[in-house]
């Protein structure tokens, strides 16, 4: 397949448009134009995780926080780094002093158009809660980053939630420096 074959869009949603090239088919936002994944660690060498229900694979779920760029009324052009200072503090009540582009590129590139481009927050407040916004119901966790992979083991074992294999990259930008 080449990328001068045809591509047609399949079905239209509100957020998500189900497109083909050639035999492949795949999805693509229609309503952001990325997303900020955030690795955001404390002074106290902390990882800060969110775990919510997720609808597509019918359970919960540990992720980093994160969110889509530019999905908000008059968000269009929104940068990268904006979005995830606001997904931040929305999901997770901290606000961060430094915020750091670590990583650029496809989460799912079999399946979906979307990049995602990662950030290290460090110098962190808080300021609320969190736990996101009126459609969301997200549980803040702070692991520390030295107990993480058992602590994400016993999650997956004792409780049954599945982790995000986004964390397994996070935990490796948390220990770079």
């Amino acid at each position: 397949m080449t990328n001068s074959e045809e591509t047609r869009v399949l079905f239209t949603g509100k957020f998500l448009e189900v497109k083909k090239q050639g035999r492949w088919e795949y999805v693509h936002r229609n309503s952001a134009s990325g997303a900020a994944v955030i690795v955001a660690i404390t002074d106290e060498r902390q990882i800060i995780l969110v775990e919510q229900y997720r609808i597509p694979v019918g359970q919960r779920v540990i992720e980093l926080p994160a969110g889509l760029v530019g999905d908000d009324a008059g968000g269009k052009g929104e940068a990268n780094a904006t979005a995830a200072r606001r997904e931040l503090l929305e999901e997770t009540g901290f606000a961060a002093r430094e915020l750091t582009q670590v990583a650029h590129g496809p989460p799912s590139a079999g399946l979906a158009s979307e990049i995602v481009t990662f950030f290290v927050a460090r110098g962190l407040t808080r300021e609320h809660d969190g736990g996101g916004d009126e459609h969301e119901q997200i549980t803040v966790h702070l692991v520390p980053i030295a107990e993480a992979d058992a602590w994400l083991t016993s999650q997956e074992r004792e409780r049954g939630v599945l982790v995000d294999p986004k964390v397994y990259a996070g935990l490796y930008f948390a220990t770079r420096g």
